[in-house]
């Protein structure tokens, strides 16, 4: 499963392309993003994982996505919209193996498994799927994934036992595939790990699939005492060269790492100095007067030294999930393969 929540990590309309590389269905949070899918022509098998008891659930019954249920009240509210809507809602029963966050406790694990049983005598659901999600994954020596392992193991059995016929069962995403810590069960969801992002850190051959480029609006020279942006926090140490970039917090850097970020120009990093505004960032390019127009790579794969993902996450104190999805959208996607292009002309690209 290509897992696409958050606009595919940030990346845009990639659903066409993660199925022809071979995914065979598609994961994501909310039902507003899976019918958007659908509505875009994807006829893949979708899972919508995380909604509240009030959504539309007719609209993803109607729409054949698949639901996640955490709970006898989300799943009464499921079959009873699917009943009325005189079709059968295929459902993923999400069981809690040790996160504390969503899916059922295994307390109530019996009983949410015995209800959907009824219901499915009653034609309103099929239990298509049993689902988890691993808390240590990305830690392949914790002693917790084997307790996690053992739940999920045991609700698939009590599954079994109370009458459904799951015919996938997931546990593993991105960090317990690379460690193999949620291997032997059928599907694994892979999302980080599409786009080259590896949260265990173990894999030496995933490349990020996203670089982030803008161009110089401004170019301008500083003579030693300049002060650059708000609070003159950056002080010229000697005389430079300065270029204005048109990207800022409200495209999705983060404002952490002023004084701390490079970015890549003619071939070579240069810092970023002064505050992060809004829209703009100011890099020092030294001796090279540089040009309005001229490309910068903010990030990239790294393969020619330019900074990676995992670089910004380090320089802002974050992970790479969350640089790549609060990209926002001024910033245009543009496909590398197809050309397909999302977002404001000369806008800055993704």
């Amino acid at each position: 499963m290509a897992v696409l929540k958050a606009d595919a990590f940030g990346h845009g309309a990639i659903a066409r392309s993660v199925l022809e590389a071979g995914a065979t269905s598609i994961g994501v949070t909310s039902i507003d993003e899976a019918i958007a899918l659908r509505v875009d022509g994807i006829s893949a098998p979708i899972l919508s994982w995380l909604n509240p008891v009030d959504a539309d659930f007719e609209a993803a019954v109607l729409a054949d996505i698949d639901l996640a249920v955490p709970s006898a009240a989300l799943l009464q509210a499921v079959a009873r919209t699917a009943a009325g809507a005189g079709r059968r809602a295929r459902v993923h029963l999400h069981i809690d193996v040790g996160m504390a966050r969503d899916g059922a406790p295994a307390g109530e694990w019996a009983a949410l498994c015995g209800i959907a049983r009824e219901f499915e005598h009653l034609g309103w659901i099929r239990v298509v799927g049993v689902m988890g999600h691993m808390s240590c994954a990305d830690q392949p020596e914790h002693p917790q994934n084997q307790r996690e392992r053992l739940v999920f193991a045991n609700a698939v059995r009590t599954a079994l036992r109370r009458g459904l016929a799951p015919t996938v069962t997931h546990l593993a995403a991105t960090a317990a595939t690379l460690t193999g810590v949620g291997a032997g069960f059928g599907m694994h969801r892979i999302g980080a790990g599409l786009f080259g992002i590896d949260p265990s850190g173990t894999s030496a051959e995933l490349r990020p699939a996203l670089s982030l480029t803008t161009h110089v609006v401004a170019a301008r020279e500083v003579a030693p005492g300049t002060g650059i942006g708000y609070g003159l926090d950056h002080i010229a140490d000697r005389r430079t060269h300065l270029a204005l970039l048109p990207i800022g917090y409200g495209d999705g850097l983060p404002r952490g790492a002023s004084e701390r970020a490079d970015v890549f120009v003619r071939g070579r990093r240069r810092p970023l100095v002064g505050r992060f505004s809004m829209d703009m960032v100011v890099a020092d390019t030294g001796d090279d007067a540089v040009a309005p127009g001229e490309p910068v790579l903010v990030f990239g794969p790294g393969g020619d030294g330019e900074p990676t993902v995992a670089e910004w996450a380090l320089w802002s104190g974050t992970i790479e999930h969350e640089i790549v999805t609060r990209i926002g959208t001024r910033v245009a996607r543009i496909h590398r393969t197809t050309g397909a292009y999302r977002g404001q002309r000369g806008a800055v690209r993704a």
